[in-house]
């Protein structure tokens, strides 16, 4: 989000353009939208596990010891001691190989520290108030003697914030992002044998902050060991993103990086395999060439195919390049996920995959969830997204810097189109080099539309800032030419030199007074919403009390340079010229805690809370969103007790023609559908139901309803799943809500509540109030507006995982969630 501010000028009153809907629906077949817990009712899928692109690859993500604090050895005083700290494998203290760490809690990676940590009102307010400091971490791989000659590869995948890395007394790496990550050679460092154990060390410094949002402290993402020949595929060494020759003629340049680390210099053979989305072989290439010692070389070939399956949100199909390479010291194999599309900005009419007109429905993210802070699991992370696509996106805005790999391999299988950020915003070799890792580490994703080099910076308007970006352009280009580059403007477009001359894509953050002057001023230049809408809801919530903290749900609320929901999506929706918006944000997250500060502590912005439970957001961005089948919800819920009487104002939010509302069988009215704007109706509150019903051609296809509910009488437990992976990583989301005697969710509950369970553990907690400081893990959470969730972890070898709610005055609910 932004950080100075403008204020809106929307186009009200204007005629909005939106696409034909997709969909027909019988009067027999009408749909019925469940409200309240949308999306949130358990399936028995297990998710597809991520096969990583290097086969073989070791996870160490288990049992590292950790201390909380930094470790300063003794002052140097006497030659002898200074000597040696001087010299190779000579470090002191945490970092040295005989440092005692058996003191120390041992741990399992992914880890954010900083989201354990008590909420202090004298913390950075961005990082949500929580202290985040120093930390050291170590561990002991035993490496066979068989692995004595093979390259061996450390990689951590992030490590907030700035990481200095030891391996057997020696520093083998210094890392200043935590959002690239890194690898370590541990080749010349390394000792083989069960006897001569290879210590790791790792101090980390997460004082230091790259952003303005809760970033975390620690090994927050996998740790993997590869374990190569001597002549092997380099780390992101392949780059193979399909090229179209026209006619639906393909073909896919392959280019793969060999290193060798062998004494002499080896032959080495390439053989390139691509697969089809059935496993079928497709096309095949070959090339070959020597690799010179402690060397690198660069080998080339093509596929060729036509006629294949198209990748695209709705149809992700992909296919597989398997690529082995073979020399005398063995052989190295990659398996890199492709897909066959086209991409075009037109200045004039948006954006097009595979030549057909798409509206970029995108959201932005942080990577931070509810009780596990930056160390989210894979599992959670697909759930994600999955709730993501519940809401109608088909884009995504990485911000703002990389995510975790997992998050590229679940886009490229889910279908989302995904603008990836750069996070420091400057062409100096070591943030280069950031940027160039980026690149290449994510160049063959088909998921991936746009590389963004910054967002919002104060030089954007300048002279040196032009100059800065052409360098990080030109970067880009030297690696990937296959995608264009933009860069999230809020200011300077009009400036004599500026970076709107040296980036490819106009990216617009909350410019909305702007768009039709900088487009009639920039005719061939293609645009889009890099970032808009900056809207605030407290999910449950239908009223405004800014002494309380508290935003009101009906989407009146957004900041000074934002606009809501409605409005910011028509300033788009009518605009052909723009290829689509990035709504701030999709879910909220920890820190930033806009427009409050203390004692508030994550944002307000989300389409879904911190949790991943609906707002009124999430009903108004799927009428706009979906066009393949009839939706529609009502805000607010229908629990008001001792409100009898009161006028209120209901939103009603469909795609249909028109929408009709009944408040115990009896109509208050029926108008023309606004799957824009929504559908505003008053009305007495009465106990009861409020029924509200989608039209087409006469005849209902959708409705959904809200019953009152009377006082609290028992917990229920919702796990996303019933089925899970008795494997130690796997987890599951479990809602917990109350329910009145009748089974009627009741929103209004705000009960704390209690949690025991057998078979596995809870990993973190939540109940997505901005303003709530009760831990985030531990045994217990509060309702919030009727909601709060768990996370869960089934213990490696376990049969059953059970878990029972427990709160006062309530029966108790339970859940269990069958383990394989």
């Amino acid at each position: 989000m932004r950080v100075s501010r403008r204020t809106l000028m929307a186009g009200a009153g204007s005629v909005v353009a939106t696409p034909a809907l997709g969909w027909t629906t019988p009067a027999a077949a009408a749909r019925t939208e469940e409200p309240l817990l949308h999306g949130m009712m358990p399936s028995d899928a297990l998710p597809e596990r991520l096969e990583p692109v290097e086969p073989g690859l070791i996870r160490i993500d288990r049992g590292w010891r950790f201390h909380e604090g930094d470790i300063v050895p003794p002052r140097l005083r006497k030659h002898d001691e200074t000597y040696l700290a001087a010299k190779a494998g000579g470090a002191r203290g945490a970092a040295a190989i005989a440092f005692d760490d058996s003191g120390w809690v041992s741990v399992d990676v992914p880890h954010d520290w900083a989201i354990r940590q008590p909420f202090d009102r004298d913390a950075n307010t961005d990082q949500g108030y929580k202290p985040r400091g120093i930390g050291w971490y170590r561990k002991t791989i035993i490496l066979d003697e068989a692995d004595r000659g093979r390259k061996i590869a450390l990689r951590f995948g992030g490590i907030a914030t700035h990481a200095t890395i030891w391996v057997n007394g020696s520093i083998a790496a210094r890392n200043w992002s935590g959002y690239t990550a890194i690898e370590v050679d541990l080749t010349p460092y390394a000792r083989f044998g069960a006897d001569q154990p290879n210590i790791i060390a790792v101090r980390v410094d997460a004082q230091e902050m790259e952003g303005w949002w809760y970033e975390g402290a620690g090994i927050y993402r996998h740790v993997t060991l590869a374990k190569r020949p001597a002549v092997s595929i380099a780390t992101d060494g392949v780059h193979c993103d399909p090229r179209h020759d026209g006619d639906d003629r393909w073909r896919v340049p392959v280019t793969v990086t060999l290193e060798n680390v062998g004494e002499a210099a080896r032959p080495a053979e390439l053989s390139v395999l691509l697969r089809d989305d059935a496993g079928r072989e497709v096309s095949r290439a070959t090339a070959s060439g020597t690799v010179d010692p402690l060397g690198r070389r660069d080998l080339s070939c093509a596929l060729s195919l036509s006629g294949p399956r198209r990748w695209s949100p709705e149809t992700p199909k992909l296919y597989r390049v398997e690529i082995v390479a073979t020399s005398e010291a063995g052989t190295d194999r990659r398996q890199v996920p492709i897909g066959f599309r086209t991409i075009r900005f037109d200045a004039n009419r948006g954006f097009f995959l595979n030549e057909q007109p798409v509206k970029l429905k995108g959201v932005c993210l942080h990577q931070d969830h509810a009780g596990v802070g930056t160390a989210v699991p894979d599992a959670l992370l697909e759930w994600r997204l999955r709730r993501m696509k519940d809401v109608g996106v088909n884009a995504i805005r990485c911000s703002h810097n990389s995510q975790a790999d997992a998050f590229y391999a679940l886009c490229d299988r889910m279908g989302f189109l995904v603008m990836d950020e750069n996070r420091i915003f400057n062409p100096a070799p070591d943030h280069l080099a950031e940027m160039e890792w980026l690149v290449r580490a994510h160049r063959n994703h088909p998921s991936i539309i746009l590389w963004s080099v910054f967002n919002e910076e104060p030089m954007q308007g300048s002279r040196a800032g032009r100059e800065m970006v052409r360098r990080m352009v030109a970067a880009v280009k030297a690696l990937d030419d296959s995608r264009p580059v933009t860069a999230a403007m809020n200011g300077g477009l009009y400036e004599p030199e500026n970076v709107s001359q040296a980036i490819e894509v106009m990216g617009f953050n909350y410019q909305t007074d702007q768009y039709d002057k900088f487009h009639a001023l920039n005719p061939k230049l293609p645009s889009s919403s890099s970032e808009d809408t900056s809207a605030f809801m407290t999910r449950g919530a239908y009223r405004t009390d800014r002494a309380a903290h508290v935003m009101s749900s009906m989407d009146t609320e957004a900041a000074d340079w934002g606009a809501t929901h409605r409005k910011s999506w028509a300033m788009i929706a009518e605009r052909p010229y723009l290829a689509g918006g990035f709504v701030w944000t999709g879910f909220d997250y920890h820190g930033e805690p806009t427009p409050f500060e203390w004692p508030t502590v994550s944002s307000f912005f989300g389409i879904l809370d911190l949790c991943g439970f609906a707002k009124t957001a999430y009903d108004i961005r799927r009428a706009q969103w979906i066009d393949d089948r009839p939706v529609i919800g009502i805000a607010p819920h229908w629990t008001w007790p001792g409100r009898e009487g009161e006028q209120m104002d209901v939103l009603v939010t469909s795609n249909a023609e028109r929408v009709r509302l009944l408040v115990n069988g009896k109509p208050v009215g029926e108008q023309a559908g606004d799957r824009i704007h929504g559908t505003l109706f008053k009305t007495a509150w009465q106990p009861g139901e409020i029924v509200a019903i989608g039209l087409k051609g006469g005849r209902e296809v959708v409705r959904t309803r809200h019953r009152t509910a009377g006082p609290p009488a028992s917990l229920q437990l919702l796990p996303a799943r019933t089925l899970m992976r008795a494997d130690g990583e796997d987890v599951v989301p479990v809602t917990i809500h109350a329910v009145d005697r009748s089974g009627r969710h009741v929103p209004i509950a705000q009960h704390p509540v209690t949690l025991t369970i057998e078979g596995g553990e809870i990993i973190g907690l939540g109940n997505g109030d901005p303003n709530s400081h009760e831990p985030a893990q531990g045994d217990r959470r509060s309702l919030f507006n009727g909601l709060a969730q768990a996370l869960v972890r089934a213990r490696s070898g376990a049969q059953r995982l059970r878990i029972v709610a427990r709160a006062d005055g309530l029966k108790d609910g339970s859940t269990s969630i069958r383990l394989v």
